[in-house]
């Protein structure tokens, strides 16, 4: 059972910048990690996602060339760089694991994952 802790949400102007982390307890190196997101009133969405091996990522449309995910493995961390944010991006933001047996398996369905962070809120005015 793995447990994961978010931080880094706040309070932004669009056009600003964050930088989310998502610490991992339990075997880090063996999950395929992501990034979802839920804005009041919609479904959790689909944001990133980073295998376990060779980093391999993957990106939802909205936010492609705006956001970078990435993972240190001697920290047991997943991180989304987020850049030129936009009012849209406003919502509170889950990290998400599962384990996986391919080092270049993709998981981009919020029910492929097992475990969750509890979130954090991103704010972006206009």
């Amino acid at each position: 059972q793995a447990q994961l802790v978010e931080s880094g949400g706040g309070s932004v102007q669009a056009g600003d910048s964050l930088r989310l982390s998502c610490v991992v307890s339990g075997r880090f190196e063996s999950y395929n990690m992501g990034w979802f997101r839920q804005a009041p009133g919609k479904e959790r969405e689909f944001v990133a996602t980073i295998s376990r091996g060779f980093s391999i990522t993957h990106y939802a449309d909205s936010v492609k060339g705006r956001f970078t995910i990435s993972r240190d493995n001697a920290k047991n961390t997943v991180y989304l760089q987020m850049s030129s944010l936009k009012a849209d991006d406003t919502a509170v933001y889950f990290c998400a694991a599962r384990p996986a047996a391919s080092l270049r398996a993709r998981f981009l369905s919020a029910d492929e994952y097992y475990y969750w962070g509890q979130g954090t809120q991103v704010t972006v005015s206009s």
